[in-house]
């Protein structure tokens, strides 16, 4: 059984950390850590933890996490994580950051577009980017996992298929996302308020949302060529779950059965890929609590394009779930430990 910290401990990353760890047969959660609320029992601040063993929240105290766990999740807002994982990439630690901290390789691109300054570039190369499914070799050897964001999460997993067995173009990419509140994260803001949610639908920052240079990079990676999208992200009214909708140009005339086996094929014993049949598109209450990543495929022959839609929840496979999945990953361990939950349904 290894031991688990959770640095930021009272966000929704966390708290879904400690609801999907509470089944994992080989990690528990030891150490939850939080500077704002530390010496709080976590029950108070979320009571639907009552009755679960006391957890109490503790200040970072860097030298004493190696003696005392194994895995360190951090859960924290952009720009902690940066700070604390150079203090702990030397030790002999497992280091996952949920952040967008250790994204992107460019220290140039970090600070343009989250507005902040970047790691330490060994710390950048050090990471690996926990997209479970596409690089799994990689994320078998590593000590530092870089976990996706929930849009480039559901993009990737959605197009890179299609670009790398050159079903389609590299250029001119369109993806519109959608997501519940929740993934504007626990602090409230005038835009997240219930009345400004409810009944309402708006797209938010447009060509400049801190996913679109992450998308890139390893849109790019998959096919050693530059690739540009056009990312527009949508606000919902609803708690969590996140849809990407994506279109692309077509490289030859292809049917949408063909479309689908080469996916089938491509995602050939990943646990948490699910292609849905011919007519059958994602939806993301089909996916809700879970880790699974729905993926439905349509070949427009008017106009030539391929329309591929994915969904996940943003909190799960979108975050705290993949997190896990890496975990298991490193370890050698099957990918679904702690995972294996179906999605929670009406």
């Amino acid at each position: 059984m290894k031991k688990a910290a959770i640095i930021g401990g009272t966000g929704y990353g966390a708290i879904e950390l400690i609801r999907l760890l509470q089944t994992h047969p080989k990690l528990v959660v030891a150490k939850v850590i939080s500077h704002s609320q530390s010496g709080e029992v976590l029950s108070s601040i979320y009571p639907h933890l009552k009755k679960l063993p006391e957890i109490r929240l503790e200040e970072l105290d860097i030298s004493s996490l190696e003696a005392e766990v194994d895995v360190v999740f951090l859960a924290t807002p952009a720009g902690v994580a940066k700070e604390i994982v150079p203090e702990l990439q030397n030790k002999n630690l497992q280091i996952i950051d949920l952040s967008g901290d250790l994204r992107l390789s460019s220290r140039e691109d970090y600070e343009e577009w989250y507005g902040k300054s970047a790691a330490p570039q060994e710390t950048l190369n050090q990471a690996v980017y926990g997209l479970s499914e596409i690089y799994k070799e990689e994320i078998q050897s590593a000590t530092i996992i870089s976990n996706p964001g929930c849009f480039p999460t559901a993009s990737l997993l959605g197009l890179i298929p299609a670009l790398e067995l050159g079903n389609i173009k590299p250029t001119g990419i369109v993806i519109d996302g959608k997501t519940g509140v929740s993934g504007a994260g626990r602090t409230p803001t005038a835009a997240t308020h219930f009345s400004e949610t409810n009944d309402n639908v708006s797209p938010y920052k447009i060509g400049k949302h801190q996913h679109i240079p992450e998308i890139e990079q390893y849109l790019s990676k998959a096919v050693d060529a530059d690739v540009t999208t056009i990312l527009t992200t949508h606000l919902i009214p609803m708690t969590r779950g996140l849809i990407c909708t994506m279109y692309a140009d077509l490289n030859q005339e292809t049917t949408t059965e063909e479309v689908i086996k080469s996916y089938q094929s491509y995602y050939e014993n990943k646990p948490f890929i699910r292609i849905l049949p011919e007519g059958q598109f994602p939806q993301t209450k089909a996916v809700q609590g879970s880790n699974y990543c729905d993926i439905g495929v349509w070949v427009n022959e008017r106009s030539n394009q391929l329309i591929i839609a994915a969904a996940i929840d943003n909190l799960v496979k979108g975050a705290s779930g993949q997190a896990i999945q890496n975990v298991n990953i490193m370890n050698g361990w099957e990918e679904n430990l702690g995972l294996q939950a179906i999605p929670m349904y009406p």
